[in-house]
């Protein structure tokens, strides 16, 4: 059997099912709260984070609800820590209710969970 060689319609000889589906990345900031609900496979719902400015923090065995002031880096693409996009392992720096500062890694995913969960480091 022969390849083709950059034609890729001969090899995949049907067109994209509506489960193959990709979306645009959230992209969610600091500021203030703002969700985009996308109806997903089976009706269910995700909920993308545009913009956020608190996160909850476990510090301990409690978890708080600090102010977001800035994100420190973003290991997942150095553009996004240019760019200050939130993502699962982002490192943000909080102000913790008493009005002490510190650095929380994010443990959720904000563009399809909808919430920042982090640990303080």
């Amino acid at each position: 059997m022969s390849t083709y060689h950059g034609n890729r319609d001969k090899l995949n000889k049907r067109k994209k099912r509506k489960y193959e589906l990709g979306r645009e990345a959230a992209g969610t900031k600091i500021g203030e709260h703002k969700i985009k609900k996308v109806r997903v496979l089976g009706g269910n719902i995700k909920q993308k984070l545009v913009s956020m400015e608190y996160a909850n923090v476990v510090t301990g065995n409690q978890p708080v609800r600090c102010k977001i002031t800035e994100l420190v880096e973003n290991p997942a693409n150095k553009d996004f820590t240019r760019r200050k996009i939130i993502t699962k392992g982002a490192v943000l720096r909080v102000k913790l209710p008493d009005g002490k500062e510190i650095e929380a890694r994010v443990t959720s995913c904000p563009g399809q969970d909808g919430v920042i969960n982090a640990i303080a480091k």
